[in-house]
């Protein structure tokens, strides 16, 4: 699996692309190591969001939110899947029964 999903995206500025990595890699450092940085903050909030999740976002907005190429599946595979039609609900049966009036 490559960290670019398609040849024709170019790749982002290294200038850029360092030190967002390294922030996001100080961030996740930061929250397995200090048990402080895993709590919450009362004026920024939950503080892994902003150590781990930004810097994350970040990073993966750079490559223009490229999704990694995944192997393609064996013909085999899909062919073995298709065994037959979905199954289907009986028909329920309806027992009707005489009305009866009230007085």
């Amino acid at each position: 699996m490559s960290t670019q999903a398609s040849p024709n995206i170019a790749s982002p500025d290294p200038r850029v692309l360092r030190p967002v990595r390294q922030i996001a890699l100080a961030g996740l450092a930061l929250v397995l190591v200090w048990p402080a940085a895993r709590g919450h903050s009362a004026w920024i909030g939950w503080l892994p969001l902003w150590l781990v999740g930004m810097p994350l976002a970040a990073w993966w907005s750079l490559y223009r939110f490229a999704l990694p190429r995944w192997p393609a599946r064996a013909p085999h595979a899909v062919a073995r899947r298709r065994r037959g039609p979905q199954a289907q609900r009986r028909g329920r049966r309806v027992v009707s029964r005489p009305r009866t009036r009230a007085a």
